[in-house]
């Protein structure tokens, strides 16, 4: 058996709990550490690992440059949107409390939201900069 085939299983075993890890420090992000960015980072280290281990052209196949430049914008207008929406909803920019009824469930719905857009917005703009790096050297 070959080294590579190696890295290759164990590759294809860590990657889907590196990516749940990323989606359990997004979401649990508000109660306890982690958040937007670093669930972003951990998210992106799993396709980083992926190009690394499959070579980057099949990482480019699974999550192409258009998709990645799509996520960027997403995750910038939903933060933006969160502030703008609470601004119509009668608020100061991004003053959460207004998307409820009670102040605390406002603030968590808000902070959740900014959190997804940043942590969207994190984890594409590390994957294009990582991509549009590796893919220089041909």
């Amino acid at each position: 058996m070959s080294d590579l085939l190696i890295l290759r299983i164990v590759a294809k075993l860590l990657i889907p709990y590196i990516l749940l890890f990323g989606l359990y420090v997004q979401t649990h992000g508000d109660f306890g550490p982690g958040g937007g960015f670093q669930a972003g980072v951990i998210f992106a280290s799993g396709f980083i690992l992926y190009a690394l281990v499959f070579g980057v052209a099949n990482a480019r196949r699974v999550v192409p440059p258009r998709l990645m430049a799509t996520l960027i914008a997403l995750g910038v207008l939903l933060f933006a949107g969160v502030g703008l929406a609470a601004l119509l909803m009668g608020g100061n920019y991004l003053e959460y409390a207004v998307f409820a009824d009670q102040p605390a469930r406002g603030n968590h719905i808000g902070i959740w939201l900014v959190e997804l857009g940043v942590g969207i917005t994190v984890s594409a703009v590390m994957l294009t900069i990582f991509l549009t790096i590796a893919g220089r050297g041909r």
